[in-house]
């Protein structure tokens, strides 16, 4: 196992984890060859059958790769798949998540790569744009992951998530929840994590009580940061499922609902506490990073995927919790969904792209990575390989966060892919309004679902 990364941080059971599974054995027998498609809004097919694992040959082969940026974690895979793999290397072109999402389905049609960073998919696979990758799954033995993996990635054909032909891959399972400086905790007594919302709204202000910023939250130029804690606030209040039922584009589903609301409402009550950073809305994602690691922040509501490199840059110094209940001993909810990537209908080298996502959901090394650097659970079977962790890091304190969001079956997908456009066109303009005093929480959620009525055409 390579270590070029630096060691291993080994030493937590996978019982943090939900417990996925070994390597599949590849049958490698097909070179890299070309899917087939009918254009925009026309079948777009992978030429995986069930008779061979597609492989990506022994021929010098460039994997194009349009990804999200500032994550170290797909660069990290790609490092490691070159060095088993030599004859593969990658081009890798990075944007910001909003920016992706906007250009997604220019990108898709005038420059295809074979692998790409994907927001919402109803959209750009009811066009023909992404390849129908369940030749793969068949070929791969995907489809005998536990199907909760791979529901979100699915498409029918009204465009509706959740079933219907699968148009990606995940790198791992991403979650997003409160992570905290144990430091600045221990100054205002704050020796555990807070078991209800009114325990942090009291730790948050005994925070501001002292001079410190209770949270420093991106929400400037085209990411709506309050997402974040927006929808943790909405599992806190409301039923999951119902956030899923809405992001699938299910009939009569709305996200203007009383529990939504006085979760709004309650995310109004934070910023007319002060609890946020004062430049909040000029904030973008890596100055909210540079705070927290810097030690200028109590709270960051972020993702898992810092996990790595927190652990690198505080040592020891960072927990983690998911956004308490109401109650105390109440459900826990939070965005966990896969980190979703799609392979274009286009694509120059589609098998070679499909065997390099089930070797990230099946290769040791791929998974250790997906642990350490991504922070998250990978992919794969029930009985695959988990590595260990150190369980006095924050990886270690989110991979068991994770598991119990699965336990209490409260996994949504990210509010920001209801639609193609919904994130930046809507969440963001609305979130930096409410901050600005210039929309209330009813406005927020009334002009939201406006505009997904207007966008999915009901």
């Amino acid at each position: 196992m390579s270590h070029r990364r630096g060691t291993i941080r080994a030493r937590l059971t996978a019982t943090a984890a939900l417990g996925l599974g070994a390597a599949l054995v590849l049958a490698a027998c097909s070179p890299p060859g070309a899917g087939t498609s009918d254009g925009p809004g026309g079948p777009a097919t992978s030429a995986a059958s069930g008779g061979s694992s597609p492989t990506c040959g022994t021929e010098d082969v460039v994997l194009s790769s349009y990804i999200e940026t500032g994550f170290p974690l797909f660069k990290a895979l790609a490092e490691e798949f070159t060095a088993q793999h030599p004859n593969v290397t990658f081009d890798i072109r990075e944007d910001q998540f909003a920016i992706i999402t906007q250009n997604a389905p220019r990108v898709l049609v005038d420059d295809p790569p074979d692998l790409m960073r994907l927001p919402q998919m109803s959209e750009l696979a009811g066009d023909g744009l992404l390849l129908d990758l369940d030749g793969y799954a068949q070929a791969f033995g995907w489809d005998q992951w536990p199907s909760s993996q791979l529901e979100q990635m699915r498409v029918d054909d009204d465009g509706r998530r959740g079933d219907g032909p699968l148009y990606a891959m995940g790198l791992n399972f991403s979650m997003t929840g409160v992570f905290y400086n144990k430091s600045l905790a221990e100054q205002i007594g704050m020796d555990e994590p807070p078991a209800t919302l009114g325990e942090l709204d009291a730790v948050l202000q005994e925070a501001k009580d002292a001079g410190l910023t209770p949270m420093a939250q991106f929400n400037g130029g085209a990411t709506g940061g309050l997402a974040f804690p927006l929808q943790g606030l909405m599992a806190s209040y409301g039923d999951p499922a119902e956030i899923n039922s809405w992001i699938y584009q299910q009939p009569e589903a709305t996200i203007d609902t009383p529990a939504n609301l006085e979760a709004a409402e309650h995310l109004q009550g934070w910023v007319d506490a002060g609890y946020f950073a004062d430049d909040i809305n000029s904030m973008d994602y890596s100055m909210m990073m540079s705070r927290f690691i810097e030690g200028r922040s109590l709270f960051m509501f972020n993702g898992d995927w810092e996990s790595g490199n927190l652990d690198e840059q505080m040592p020891g110094d960072v927990g983690f919790f998911l956004m308490p209940p109401v109650e105390e001993g109440g459900g826990l909810g939070a965005m966990s969904a896969p980190l979703t990537y799609g392979i274009s209908a286009q694509a120059e080298h589609p098998d070679c792209a499909a065997f390099f996502l089930d070797w990230i959901a099946t290769n040791d090394e791929a998974r250790t990575i997906a642990v350490e650097i991504g922070g998250s659970h990978p992919m794969g079977p029930t009985d695959a390989f988990m590595p260990e962790v150190d369980p006095d890091t924050v990886t270690a304190q989110t991979l068991a966060a994770g598991a119990a969001v699965g336990e209490n079956n409260g996994a949504m997908d990210f509010i920001a892919n209801a639609t193609g456009s919904i994130y930046a066109k809507s969440w963001t303009p609305n979130l930096q309004k409410l901050v600005a005093g210039e929309q209330d929480p009813a406005g927020l959620l009334s002009s939201v679902q406006a505009d997904y009525e207007n966008q999915i055409g009901s």
